[in-house]
């Protein structure tokens, strides 16, 4: 895992080429939202535990079938696991907000996890439904305006709501 700047230089480097105009503008445009983009992580990972939290209630509210005897989530052992898979994921998004860069989240957290849930028997439908409660939640967060950098924040919202599809689909 590279950070924005050094895979650039790697990739430019691998070609034998200098840096063009084009990954200039685009590590020139990750300075300048970087205030933005600590302002999210920092929201997020301040309010990790209620967006994981509030998304399990909701899922477990709509599939009760989970938390029943016999469900995927029934015990305090399985219940943990689900949470704790959740709170990964959701580390792992801010980390690849941080950076700018899905691959974090691809390289250490997705590869394998659907082959994983298979194996063990976890409804991917249903931890991908999580996945998208979460994504509701941490939006709504970032998406708050108040005591945040000020600007458009179009783009990072869409990057950060790729980043949460990305994880479902890879469970789902």
């Amino acid at each position: 895992m590279f950070d924005a700047f050094t895979k650039v230089i790697s990739q430019a480097d691998a070609r034998g080429e200098y840096i063009g105009d084009a990954q200039i503008s685009a590590l020139s445009q990750l300075v300048t939202e970087g205030s933005k983009r600590m302002d999210v992580v920092n929201r997020l990972t301040g309010s990790a535990n209620a967006i994981i939290t509030n998304a399990a209630r909701a899922l477990f509210k709509e599939q009760p079938q989970l938390i029943a005897p016999g469900g995927n989530a029934y015990t305090h052992r399985r219940m943990a696991a689900c949470l704790r898979d959740m709170d990964i994921i959701l580390r792992y998004v801010t980390y690849a907000v941080f950076t700018g860069d899905v691959s974090v989240l691809d390289d250490r957290c997705l590869n394998g996890l659907r082959e994983t849930y298979l194996a063990l028997g976890v409804p991917g439908a249903s931890m991908a439904e999580a996945i998208n409660k979460m994504k509701v939640a941490a939006l709504a967060i970032a998406n708050d305006r108040a005591g945040v950098t000020q600007g458009d924040c179009s783009s990072l919202m869409a990057e950060l709501s790729g980043y949460f599809d990305r994880a479902a689909s890879a469970v789902g």
